[in-house]
This record gives structure tokens, sequence and C-alpha cells, in this order.
């Protein structure tokens, strides 16, 4: 009877489970593996593409902002915070940056709005072209626009015969004027994109529902669309915000001598004033700045990803 209470190893269901475990344990060792591959992976782009790339930039980028005449210390930072014309300098930049990216962000959600809910002949094609538009230099844009709409652009000049005028009517494109609209042009399609994408992810159920209990357009908009939808529009209007304060291509071409933004300012110290350290100091300012955008960007995204995963 002892005999046959004893688990007889050449029984099927033993050899299944023997099986069973091997096969974990095999495929455990097989993840460990993978795991330390991409360890190894990561450290070796960490040393050998972003170590001189980006990590010891950065670090110069540190050590040069805290290089005073007595060694380390602040002296760049009070120098760059107590110049009376950084709080004009910081007041310019913000304002050109809730300007254009303000106006570009309204003007991508409208063109995504439009091209999602109104759709017409030519929509797609539109909408691909606002995709490679994004590829374009941002300074390209700027002389596009000189060639248009500057005082001896084609429009200008078109308008002053069409008119018989003694001058180009148009004059505005160097200084905040044509900043601010070639910034708007040039980054509207990035909030386009984010915005048809978390389009894409609505209930069209739900819309139709409200429709026809009776609510208008702007109620549905308002009520419906806006509360699921906004973390798509906030993660392209955040993107939008970040990349214009970053942006020097069009201010060097069209801002004028009296239009100093943050970017700006920064490159005149390095290059004009030769004052690496103030110039660093600035950087480290801008810097943080974007840092903090990015960090609110990955976590407005990160939501939206999470509801999207929630919704499905």
């Amino acid at each position: 009877m002892s005999s046959l209470s004893n688990a007889n190893p050449l029984d099927p269901g033993t050899a299944a489970d023997a099986r069973r475990a091997a096969s974990a344990a095999a495929h455990t060792a097989s993840v460990r593996r993978r795991e330390r591959r991409a360890q190894w992976h990561l450290l070796f782009l960490a040393v050998v593409v972003l170590g001189p790339l980006v990590i010891y930039p950065l670090i110069r980028l540190v050590l040069l902002s805290l290089t005073g005449p007595h060694g380390l210390g602040l002296h760049a930072y009070a120098s760059f915070f107590q110049n009376p014309e950084t709080r004009g300098v910081v007041g310019t930049t913000l304002w050109i940056l809730f300007a254009s990216a303000g106006l570009a962000s309204l003007l991508g959600v409208g063109l995504a709005s439009l091209l999602f809910f109104k759709p017409f002949p030519g929509a797609r094609i539109i909408t691909r072209f606002l995709e490679l538009f994004v590829a374009f230099p941002s300074f390209l844009v700027a002389f596009t626009l000189i060639f248009l709409y500057g005082s001896q652009g084609s429009v200008s000049i078109g308008l002053q015969r069409l008119f018989h005028l003694d001058n180009p009517p148009l004059d505005f494109l160097f200084g905040v004027g044509g900043v601010i609209l070639a910034e708007v042009v040039f980054y509207a399609p990035f909030v386009v994109r984010p915005t048809l994408a978390s389009f894409a992810t609505l209930d069209m159920r739900l819309i139709e529902a409200a429709r026809s209990l009776g609510a208008n357009s702007w109620m549905v908009a308002f009520r419906v669309i806006l509360p699921l939808a906004w973390p798509g529009i906030a993660a392209g209007t955040i993107l939008c915000f970040l990349l214009t304060l970053n942006e020097f291509g069009i201010l060097l071409v069209l801002g004028s001598a009296h239009l100093i933004t943050l970017p700006v300012a920064i490159y005149s110290s390095a290059t004009v004033d030769l004052d690496l350290p103030t110039a660093a100091a600035g950087a480290v300012v801008m810097l943080m700045m974007s840092l903090s955008l990015y960090a609110l960007y990955r976590l407005v995204n990160r939501r939206k990803l999470a509801g999207a995963k929630h919704g499905r």
C-alpha cells in the first residue's frame, strides 16, 4: 500500500508539471538575460552617446554659470538677475510667449476641430501638409513671410499698385507683430496633431446623444467634447509653449534691435559681450523653465494615455 501512495516518476501528470516548471525557469532566465542586455545597452547609450553630447555639455554649462572671479560662486547669477535690463528682457519674453503660443493654440484647436468634425474635400491633404509643416525650419517661415508681407513683398507691392499708394502699406514684420505672426503660423500645426489624436478617441455616441437632447454646437463643444478631449489639447498647448519659449530662428530674422528676448540676450552675452558665465547663468535659468514645461507636458501626456487605455 505504501508503494501505491508514493508518486510515480513516470506518471504523465508529474512529467507535465516538471516540464512546466522547467519552461517557467527557462522563461525567467531568458527575461533576466534580456533585462541585463537592456541595462548594458542603456549604459552604453549613456556613456557613448548621451555622455559627450548631452550630459557633459550640461555639466560644463552649470559649472561655467558657477564660475566667478574668485572661483566657484553665484556671481554670474547675481549679475544676471541684478541687471536692470533683465526684467525687461524676461517681460518681453513672457509677453511674446503667451501671445504667440496662446494664439497658436487657439488656431491649432480650431483647425483640428474643423478638420475632424467638419470634413471637406481636401481636408486629408491639409492634414498631411500640416504634419509635414512641422519638419520645416522656423527661419524658413520667417523668410516666406518677408517675401509675401514684407515692405517689398509680393502682397505689399501688389496692394501698393492696386490702390496707387506712395509707400508699401505693409510694414510690420520686423518687430513684435512679425515675430508673433511667424510663431503662430509655425507652431499652430504642433497643436493640431495631438488635438486630432485626442478627438479620435472620443465616443461619438455621446456627442450624438447630446445633440439628440437638444444641445447646440457650443454646448456640445464645451460640455461634452472639451471635458473628454482636454488632455490631448492640453498636451499640444504645453508643447507649443515649450517650443515657442526656445524659439530663436524667427527672433533672429524678424526681431528688431529693440526686441530682445531671453534667447537673444543669452546669445548677445556670449558672442557680443563675451561674458560667458552670465550667458551660462541665463541659459541655466531658461533650461529650468523648459524642463518645468516639459515635466508638465509629460504629466499631461501620461494622463492622456491612461485615459485612453481606461476608455478601451
